[in-house]
This record gives C-alpha cells, structure tokens and sequence, in this order.
C-alpha cells in the first residue's frame, strides 16, 4: 500500500480514538479530517455546514440528477433504495447527517460505553439510544446503522421521535427498525425510513459511535453529509459536493425544458436535440436563457454566468 495512504489512516486513526482509548461521540477533529475537502462553514462538533439555502433547493432535484453528478465524480456508493418502510412516501426530506452505529451488546462492552459516555457529558438515565438525539441541531437528519435488525431493535418510539423532531425539525434515515407507529404518525412534519416497524422494545444491542462513518446499505454515510431521501430512496451527498450538484442540476432541467419547448415549436428535430449541439443552437440556448424571468430561473442569476463560464454544453 502507499506509504502516503498508510499515513493518512494512521492519522485518521489516532484521532478517532486518541492515545486514551475509544470516544463515543467522533472529535471535531476527526470529523474535520474525515470531511477536509469542505472549506465552508462547519457546526462546533466539526460537522460542515451546508447552507439552508441549497438544502431547500435540492428538495427539486432528482434521484437520477443527484445520482449521474455523484457517478461523474466517482462516488459510487451513495445511494440506497431498499427501504422496507417509508412513513410519508410522497414527503422529501433533506438535511445534514448525524450519524450513529449500532452493534450487538454485550456486558463488558456496555459498561466501557456507559462509562465514556459519562466522561463525555452523555445522559446516565434511560439507555445510550438517546445520545444522539441529545446531539441534532435544527435541519439534521438523525442516520442510524443498526444492522438491520427490527425486532427488538427498535431505536425510537414515539416518544424520542417528539425529541427528534423538537431538536432537528426532521426525520429518520434506520437501517434498523422503529416502534409506536401509531404516535409517529402524528408528530407533523416527521417521517422516517427504516427497515420496518415492530412493537418491541429495543434489547440486547448499543450504540458504539456517534458521528463517524456508517454504512446503510450499499451506501457509505460520513457526519455533515447533505441527504436528499424520498419514495424513491436516499442519496447521501458529500457536503463539498452540494454546491456544483445543486447548481449542475438546476442547469441540466433549464436545458431539458429549452429542448423540450423547441421540439414543441418545431423548431429542430429530436435529433439534433439529442446529440451535440450545433452552434447555432446554443446560441439560441443563450438567448433562451436571457429572456427567463427571475422566477423562472433555480439559481441566481450571478450563478448562472459564472456556471456557464467554465461549463460545456450540448
């Protein structure tokens, strides 16, 4: 292996656990180095902070949108679909991920947890599912890998989903299972994607880590990450990606919608729509552009020229 990769793990390494053994909660600085390709804004846990602005905006965007740009830039395990239950499926949900690891219980284990988890200012009362619930801030997505196990293994009832909803203003992404249906169904705005739903109580399994990198599914899931989750499955987004994938996006459904008005006019063949464009037609395209209205635009203005500026299109 490359002595530059091996260096790499080695620091990430030592700052998850540090030379005083394993923390629960991930440092802000292992979570900075996790996430060092973003250079904006980022909470006080380390986690990057994805503007408000583009969360809303990437409600609009596609699966298959989000999917392709991710694929561009090779990330390929981003996605997951093998949803067993979705609360509310014609909701989207997007927001910052809080990530959380499940694992099976056992008593040595436990009382190690329990016991770091005090160091680090965690509740002592009720059990360690509620951690990372203490944690979410507004527009946070609570992610949870409990290895999909749903009964007995439910993580939340009703009762943690007010708390979740009260501190997040969001849902649930469990690779897991969930309980209390009944009540979960009536906190307005929530909505949860998991494994399945059983009346059992959570037993014989504990949190292990918050804020470090989980696997749901076939995707790979890292503390800050943007999620876009609807009927149609959860993408994950690297925050550094957000940006340009909004953007990128927006651009895409604006050439759509050109291709598909001069195909109704007759103004060109599917053809010549369909391949590389002709000069002539991106011409058109521009002047297109010129005459939307602010409403009609995604993105700013100030956006779109600088888009355009270093971007090819057909």
């Amino acid at each position: 292996m490359n002595k530059r990769i091996v260096a790499f793990f080695l620091m990430l390494f030592a700052l998850a656990y540090g030379v005083h053994g394993q923390q629960v909660g991930s440092s802000p600085e292992y979570i900075k180095a996790l996430t060092a390709e973003w250079k904006g804004e980022r909470f006080p846990d380390g986690r990057p902070k994805v503007p408000d602005n583009f969360l809303e905006r990437l409600k609009k965007i596609s699966m298959e949108q989000a999917w392709g740009y991710l694929r561009s830039k090779k990330y390929n395990n981003q996605f997951e679909s093998n949803w067993e239950l979705i609360m509310y499926p014609d909701q989207v949900m997007v927001g910052r991920a809080v990530t959380a690891q499940y694992i099976p219980a056992r008593p040595d284990l436990l009382a190690q947890i329990k016991q770091q988890g005090q160091k680090e200012g965690r509740s002592q009362q009720g059990g360690n599912n509620t951690w990372p619930i203490d944690v979410l801030t507004p527009g946070d997505v609570y992610v949870a890998d409990s290895y999909g196990k749903v009964v007995d293994g439910t993580l939340i009832g009703d009762m943690l989903g007010n708390t979740i909803y009260a501190n997040s203003k969001n849902g649930v992404i469990f690779w897991g299972g969930v309980r209390d249906m009944d009540g979960l169904t009536q906190i307005k705005g929530f909505n949860v994607w998991a494994k399945g739903q059983d009346p059992s109580y959570i037993m014989d399994m504990t949190l292990s880590t918050i804020n470090a990198p989980i696997r749901i599914g076939r995707a790979t899931v890292l503390p800050g990450d943007a999620i876009l989750a609807n009927k149609y499955g959860t993408i994950f987004i690297p925050a550094h990606l957000v940006e340009d994938l909004v953007i990128s996006s927006e651009f895409t459904a604006l050439r759509d919608n050109f291709g598909a008005q001069r195909l109704k006019e007759k103004k060109y063949l599917s053809g010549q729509i369909d391949s590389q464009w002709t000069d002539d037609i991106k011409k058109d395209f521009i002047g297109w552009l010129k005459n939307l209205s602010g409403d009609e635009l995604p993105m700013s203005r100030e956006e779109l020229d600088a888009y355009l500026k270093n971007r090819n299109f057909y």
